[in-house]
């Protein structure tokens, strides 16, 4: 295959997916969240929560209106690639929003809770599998990562924190709360999409056949391993500990060849939060 058709294969790839992503994020706003009044995350829910204040105020016009500050400070500081994916996504989703979907058809609060959870966490995870993102709150948490290292978490349940305490004066509080179970399940979803089968896993093993073991990790499954000299606390004696990362699909198979070779082997499975390095990585792209 051409350099040309790989590229144009990548970004079909990409726009896909932010296309179904805003659709889904954008279904689960206008058909269930705006009908039922509820509250949303980030960008996103300061937009909900401004269009309840002025109902003549559209909640796409407003989400692109509240991300034109954050694009312009974003420009220093995240990745050309990642900016320009997520201006589409942004721009994409405050189209959607415009459109007048039908209402969701199911009545119960907390199923319409879960609902828009499932679709709104199935949708971002969608854009952040992308080369970019759907802006908002995503652009805001990079800022303050690189600025500030403010970790991405922190900002999103601080900015969530800080808007539903506002909503408190404001809603009912059987709205609050049933915008506390979106959140949830959004949050759930979006982990599944985003991370799911692309965690990275960290495993030790002590084991007397290290030597065999270590090789079948280098040849068999290309990973690489770290020997590290240890030395056993209750028996005093030396050992080796092999350390090396592997995905989440190789799990199963890496337990099964330990075994095999050692069944009586310690191994320990951590997980890990970010991996960086040729052929393992799992960084942010932006």
């Amino acid at each position: 295959m051409t350099l040309r058709f790989l590229h144009g294969r990548r970004l079909a790839e990409n726009v896909l997916l932010i296309v179904s992503g805003a659709l889904l994020c954008a279904y689960a706003i206008q058909a269930i969240l705006v009908p039922s009044r509820f509250l949303a995350g980030g960008i996103g829910g300061l937009s909900l929560f401004l269009h309840y204040l002025v109902p003549a105020l559209p909640v796409g016009v407003l989400y692109f209106v509240l991300n034109i500050p954050l694009f312009a400070v974003g420009w220093k500081f995240v990745g050309r690639r990642f900016f320009a994916y997520s201006l589409f996504g942004m721009g994409m989703l405050s189209a959607l929003l415009l459109i007048p979907f039908s209402p969701c058809p199911v009545s119960d609060p907390l199923l319409q809770a879960i609902a828009a959870g499932i679709l709104s966490g199935v949708g971002s995870g969608l854009m952040l599998r992308s080369f970019g993102s759907g802006g908002g709150l995503d652009i805001l948490s990079v800022i303050l990562l690189k600025s500030w290292s403010v970790r991405i978490g922190t900002t999103v349940m601080a900015f969530n924190t800080l808007l539903l305490l506002v909503a408190l004066f404001r809603f009912p509080l059987e709205i609050v709360l049933y915008t506390l179970i979106y959140f949830f399940v959004t949050s759930q979803l979006i982990n599944l999409v985003v991370t799911g089968l692309n965690q990275r896993k960290a495993v030790m093993v002590i084991s007397s056949r290290w030597e065999e073991i270590a090789r079948e990790i280098m040849e068999s499954m290309h990973r690489g391993v770290t020997i590290v000299n240890g030395e056993g606390g209750y028996t005093g004696r030396p050992l080796k500990i092999l350390y090396a990362v592997i995905t989440f699909q190789e799990l199963s198979r890496f337990k099964d060849m330990v075994r095999s070779y050692d069944p009586q082997a310690f191994l320990v499975v951590s997980e890990t939060l970010e991996v960086m390095g040729k052929g393992i990585g799992n960084q942010p792209h932006w």
